[in-house]
C-alpha cells in the first residue's frame, strides 16, 4: 500500500487517540507512529514536533470546533456575553464527552497535577482570548494600567473557573452529566451577578449546591 504524500493535522490527532487508546501510552517513536498509520515520518514534522504537542493540540483543536459551531449561529451573535460563555462550555464540554476516556487518560496518567495542567496550555491562550472579547461591561477605572490589570485578573480567574469546571466534570458519576450542566449554569450564572454587583441570591443558590455535592477544589 502506498504511503499518505498529505495528511492533515486533524488526522494525526486522530491517529494519536487511536494509539493511545488501544496501547494506553504514547508512541515509543515517531518512526514507529507514522510506520502504523502508513505514512513518511517528515509528515509528521511538519505539523507537529513531539507527542506532547499533539496532546495540547487535541484540547485546543476542540475549542477551535466549538467556535467554529458557536460561530454559524445567527442566534449565537446576539447572545448577551453570559449567554454566550454559557454556550461555549455547554459545546465544549460535549466535546469533551465525546472524547471522556481519552481526556481522562491524559489528565489522569500523571500524579505531577501540574504537567496535567501543561497540557492545557494551548487551550488556556484560546479561552482567555475567548473571554477577553465577550462584551462584559466592565467598572470604569479611568486610568489605563488599572484597565489593563482588571481585564487581565477577569480572564484569568475566568480560566480558574474552568479548571474548576473540568475537575468536576472529571468527577462527576451523574447520568449524562447534568450535574455538569448544573454546575456551568450555576457558576457561570455566579460570575456575572458578581460581576454585576447582585451576587447573593446566585452566591447563595450555588454554594447549596456545592454543599450537596461536596465537591473538592483542589488543582
Amino acid at each position: 500500500m502506498a504511503k499518505k504524500k498529505e495528511i492533515t493535522p486533524q488526522a494525526l490527532i486522530s491517529f494519536y487517540v487511536d494509539y493511545f487508546l488501544e496501547h494506553h501510552k504514547q508512541p515509543q517513536s515517531v518512526y514507529q507512529f507514522a510506520k502504523q498509520f502508513n505514512f513518511d515520518e517528515a509528515l509528521f514534522y511538519g505539523n507537529f514536533s513531539s507527542f506532547d504537542q499533539i496532546e495540547k493540540s487535541f484540547f485546543s483543536s476542540l475549542f477551535d470546533q466549538t467556535l467554529h459551531m458557536l460561530e454559524k449561529s445567527e442566534d449565537f451573535k446576539s447572545y448577551d456575553a453570559r449567554t454566550q460563555l454559557l454556550s461555549c462550555y455547554f459545546t465544549y464540554f460535549e466535546m469533551l464527552t465525546a472524547n471522556r476516556s481519552f481526556v481522562m487518560a491524559l489528565l489522569k496518567e500523571d500524579k505531577n497535577k501540574l504537567k496535567s495542567v501543561t497540557k492545557l496550555s494551548e487551550l488556556r491562550k484560546q479561552f482567555k482570548q475567548f473571554f477577553d472579547n465577550l462584551a462584559i461591561e466592565k467598572i470604569d477605572l479611568k486610568q489605563e494600567k488599572l484597565i489593563e490589570f482588571q481585564e487581565k485578573a477577569m480572564s484569568e480567574m475566568a480560566w480558574v473557573q474552568f479548571l474548576f469546571t473540568l475537575k468536576f466534570w472529571i468527577e462527576d458519576t451523574s447520568l449524562a452529566f447534568e450535574k455538569t450542566d448544573i454546575f456551568i449554569e450555576k457558576s457561570v450564572n455566579t460570575s456575572f451577578d458578581l460581576m454585576d454587583t447582585t451576587p447573593f441570591k446566585s452566591l447563595i443558590d450555588f454554594g447549596k449546591f456545592m454543599w450537596q455535592e461536596k465537591a473538592a477544589f483542589k488543582l
